[in-house]
C-alpha cells in the first residue's frame, strides 16, 4: 500500500486514479504535523509519497509559522517515521526553493536562495527529508482535473470576458499532475540513488504562452490574450521570474522524461476541457 498525505488535491488524486495501491488521505483523515498520528499512518504502508503542503503562497507571508508547520515539520516527522521502518520515502517540492532569476534551467545541485516564506519553508521541508534518506522531487507549474489551478481558472475567463491579460515576463513549465504522479510511481520502481530530482513537463513558456495554447485548445482566439508584466500584478509574495526547473537528473536516473508541457495540455483539454 501507498500511503499518500494530502491525498485528496490533484496530484493525490491523480496518484490514486493511477495505482489501485494508493490509499489518499486528505489533511482530516492525516494531520501531519501530529507525530502520533503520522507513526500510525506508516506502520501498514509499503511506501509513502509526501503530497500535503500550504500552498497558500500569498497567505504564507503572514502565516509563516503555520506553512512552516505544514511544509517543513510534516515532512520530517513522515520522513523520520518511514527511516525507522525501512519504508520509502517521496517528498514532493517546488521551484520556489530557487531565487527565480536564472537564465538557464536549474539543476537539482544549484545553490538555493526562496524569496518567499512558502519557499524558505518548502526548502525546510526538503532538508528534513533529505537528512532522513528521502527522496525530494521539485516541479512547477503544476495543474490537474481537482481542485482550482491556472488552467481552469483562464478556461473560466475565456467564457466571461472578451481579453484576458496574463504576465509574460514569468517562465516556467506547465505539469499535469497525472504526468508527474505517473512519474513518482516509477521513482518508487526504480529507487534511484540520486535523491532530489526535478521533474516538470518538457520544455517552457511564459504565463502568457500557456494561456494562448490554453484558448487554442478551447476552440477560443488567442489574441484574446493579452500579455502584461509582473509589476502590473503586484502580490504579497514576489513570483520567480525564471522557474524552469532542468529534468537530466531525472533522466540520467534512469526515469522517463516526463511528456511536452503542450502535448500534456492537448491530452489534458480533451478529457477536461471539452
Amino acid at each position: 500500500m501507498i500511503v499518500v498525505p494530502g491525498g485528496r488535491g490533484q496530484l493525490g488524486s491523480d496518484l490514486a486514479a493511477a495505482s489501485p495501491e494508493v490509499r489518499a488521505l486528505s489533511s482530516a483523515e492525516l494531520d501531519v504535523t501530529d507525530p502520533a498520528a503520522v507513526a500510525e499512518a506508516v506502520v501498514a504502508a509499503d511506501a509513502v509519497i509526501n503530497c500535503a503542503a500550504y500552498t497558500a503562497v500569498d497567505a504564507a507571508e503572514t502565516d509563516e509559522d503555520r506553512a512552516f508547520q505544514v511544509n517543513a515539520v510534516g515532512p520530517g516527522l513522515l520522513a523520520a517515521a518511514c527511516a525507522e521502518r525501512g519504508v520509502p520515502f517521496v517528498h514532493v517540492s517546488t521551484d520556489y526553493v530557487f531565487a527565480g532569476d536564472a537564465n538557464r534551467p536549474y539543476e537539482p545541485t544549484d545553490p538555493t536562495g526562496p524569496k518567499t516564506a512558502y519557499g524558505r519553508t518548502k526548502l525546510a521541508g526538503e532538508e528534513r527529508v533529505l537528512a532522513a534518506g528521502g527522496w525530494v522531487v521539485r516541479t512547477a507549474w503544476v495543474y490537474g482535473a481537482t481542485g482550482n489551478n491556472f488552467v481552469k481558472t483562464m478556461a473560466r475567463l475565456e467564457s466571461e470576458r472578451d481579453t484576458v491579460s496574463v504576465v509574460d515576463d514569468q517562465r516556467g513549465s506547465p505539469t499535469w499532475s497525472a504526468d508527474l504522479a505517473a512519474g513518482l510511481l516509477q521513482l518508487l520502481e526504480i529507487r534511484p540513488a540520486q535523491r532530489l530530482l526535478h521533474a516538470t513537463g518538457g520544455g517552457d513558456t511564459t504565463w502568457f504562452g500557456f494561456t494562448r495554447a490554453i484558448f487554442e485548445e478551447l476552440g477560443a482566439d488567442p489574441a484574446r490574450v493579452l500579455p502584461c508584466t509582473t509589476a502590473d500584478f503586484p502580490r504579497p509574495a514576489p513570483r520567480p521570474a525564471y522557474s524552469v526547473l532542468s529534468g537530466k537528473a531525472w533522466a540520467d536516473a534512469g526515469l522517463t522524461p516526463l511528456p511536452a508541457w503542450r502535448d500534456a495540455l492537448a491530452r489534458f483539454a480533451r478529457l477536461h476541457l471539452r
